[in-house]
């Protein structure tokens, strides 16, 4: 049986990803992440935890925590990012401009291909860069 909650393909199968694809992924344990990490700073309520969140989801607030790892990639994740951050998308999210929306795709497309490669510790290492303040 697969387990989903700790993946771990080849390159191979992770390029066969399209690069929307590896986002959509990435997008997911983005979200798990910020969840995680707003839930583990104390107790808010629901609707608090719910704000927080849609702040540190939204396009503008990943293009600006992407920007801060960017130095920290190898080069075979910089490849991932650029896949994303390359991606032909037909609509960006009013409140984002299209640089934002190119720069947060390109994040979770890198977030996506650690994750299919079970690489959690890697994934924990740039999201706690990340949320350095």
């Amino acid at each position: 049986m697969e387990n989903y909650f700790q993946m771990n393909l080849d390159i191979r199968q992770i390029n066969a990803f399209s690069n929307l694809g590896l986002a959509h992924i990435g997008d997911g344990v983005y979200e798990l992440l910020c969840r995680s990490y707003l839930c583990a700073q104390g107790e808010h309520t629901v609707g608090q935890l719910h704000k927080d969140t849609v702040q540190l989801v939204k396009a503008p607030t990943q293009a600006k925590l992407a920007e801060k790892i960017l130095p920290e990639l190898t080069e075979e994740e910089l490849s991932f990012y650029r896949r994303g951050k390359n991606a032909h998308v037909h609509a960006v999210p009013k409140g984002a401009t299209a640089a934002e929306y190119a720069k947060a795709t390109g994040l979770e497309a890198l977030l996506g291909a650690l994750y299919l490669a079970g690489r959690t510790e890697r994934i924990n290492q740039l999201f706690h860069k990340m949320m350095e303040m």
